[in-house]
């Protein structure tokens, strides 16, 4: 009976969200310094010209909606299945450096290689890869510790972000306008040329992960429980690392890295669904949800625009604050 309710709370909060995501999708067409009509905005979806909307909404707002969307899903999948996987709510690829080693080399390719587009792109994705197996090897000693990974993590990360500031003193100012666009987290110059990399690796991913659902769950548990059951510990471990460092790095290549959503789509979703269920679908529909809403709320909520990594650090940043306050006054358990 507990299982039938917790089951149908589930189901009804994954509604909710996914209503929540498109009611906040269909909002990011219609407002703007423009408003449209919801039926001019999805005659233009489905592809008809209308004067004014299609290259208002089919050229600028309707790629930064999908945009947003599917790098806040990627964000929020990445994010919890290292939570769910390391049994910690600090385990995000944004705190645990895994982001940062992708910054550093976005920042490198910028101003260094005076490079954009594609090459900042690759290189980001190569080297958030990089950092998260720097990161692995150097926590692996017989076995993986989720705190001994994440104290690493945070150090790595630590040194990354010196090397980003470091480039950006030597730079030009040009250079590190462009840099600090990259590094703000911003979806202002999302176009549909950066959505198929973005959506092909969704495709790809998703389902993997999905396949993976179960040992994830059997990893919550605790290595020795999971063993018990017939989970390969480290070669799942290591697989799930891979792919939720390629969500995160695909999703930080195509945005920036917008801060604090992977840290903070799992915890949400934990509170919404309840324990002894899968995160991931439900921290995927909040990432969304977190990304759209903060993107609308940084153009119009204020006198001055800002990008998306702005607002989604002011609300995450007092979070990260009130876990490290809850881990001192309980000794240290997250």
């Amino acid at each position: 009976m507990a299982r039938r309710r917790r089951g149908r709370r589930r189901a009804a909060v994954i509604g909710a969200l996914a209503a929540a995501l498109l009611s906040v999708f269909l909002v990011t067409l219609t407002v703007g310094n423009t408003f449209y009509p919801l039926g001019d905005v999805i005659r233009v979806v489905l592809g008809e010209q209308v004067p004014g909307a299609s290259f208002t909404v089919g050229t600028l707002r309707l790629p930064r909606a999908i945009t947003g969307l599917l790098a806040g899903i990627a964000f929020g999948l990445a994010g919890v299945t290292f939570q769910t996987m390391l049994r910690n709510a600090l385990a995000s690829p944004d705190v645990i450096g895994i982001t940062s080693g992708a910054s550093a080399a976005a920042v490198f390719a910028i101003t260094v290689l005076g490079t954009g587009g594609g090459v900042v792109s690759l290189l980001a994705v190569i080297s958030g890869l990089g950092a998260a197996l720097a990161i692995y090897l150097l926590a692996y000693r017989n076995g993986l510790s989720g705190a001994r990974l994440i104290l690493i993590g945070i150090g790595v990360g630590a040194m990354l972000d010196s090397v980003v500031s470091y480039l950006l003193l030597k730079s030009s100012s040009f250079e590190v306008q462009a840099a600090l666009r990259w590094l703000t987290g911003s979806l202002g110059s999302a176009f549909w040329e950066g959505i198929p990399p973005l959506a092909l690796s969704l495709l790809v991913l998703l389902p993997l992960i999905i396949v993976l659902t179960r040992r994830l769950t059997a990893l919550q548990l605790g290595d020795e429980s999971a063993t018990a059951l017939g989970v390969r510990v480290d070669r799942t471990r290591l697989l799930l690392i891979v792919v939720a460092v390629a969500l995160a790095g695909v999703a930080t290549a195509t945005t920036g890295p917008i801060a604090f959503v992977a840290f903070l789509s799992g915890p949400i979703a934990a509170r919404l669904v309840g324990g002894g269920r899968s995160l991931l679908i439900p921290a995927g529909l909040v990432g969304g949800l977190l990304v759209l809403t903060a993107d609308l709320l940084g153009q119009f909520a204020f006198d001055t625009s800002f990008p998306v990594g702005v607002v989604t650090g002011a609300i995450g940043a007092p979070y990260l604050l009130y876990l490290l306050i809850r881990s001192n006054r309980s000794g240290g358990s997250l």
